[in-house]
């Protein structure tokens, strides 16, 4: 594809700043029930979120982030990328809601962790 090399970088770039968290800490992370219990639960997506109460889709999109965090960016493929940036967007708009305060042991903090930025780091 031409032009893809550009918009990989920028991609990964963007993705690089916007995930602060390793691949094990999010991981450790999203074993908590903190994490299991932030997020819209139910909403289809592609790649499978459950309806009712299932996880919810920062929860998945936390998984999958995982190992988008362990592959080589030239093993990226288009839904790796879209994924990326859908994160960065997620990533982006949650911080510009930032509540006033404290805000260590909130929903809005955890649910930024499911998707690999903390933002007390």
């Amino acid at each position: 594809m031409a032009g893809d090399g550009g918009d990989r970088d920028a991609t990964a770039k963007a993705f690089g700043e916007a995930v602060n968290m390793t691949p094990a800490r999010l991981e450790d992370w999203l074993g908590t029930d903190a994490s299991h219990e932030v997020g819209q639960k139910g909403r289809g997506q592609k790649g499978g979120g459950q309806k009712g109460g299932g996880e919810s889709v920062g929860h998945a999109s936390g998984r999958r982030i995982v190992g988008l965090l362990r592959t080589k960016k030239a093993d990226l493929d288009e839904d790796d990328l879209a994924h990326m940036r859908e994160v960065v967007g997620y990533v982006h708009r949650h911080l510009a809601q930032r509540p006033d305060g404290d805000v260590t042991d909130t929903p809005w903090r955890y649910s930024l962790m499911n998707w690999g930025h903390d933002p007390l780091k």
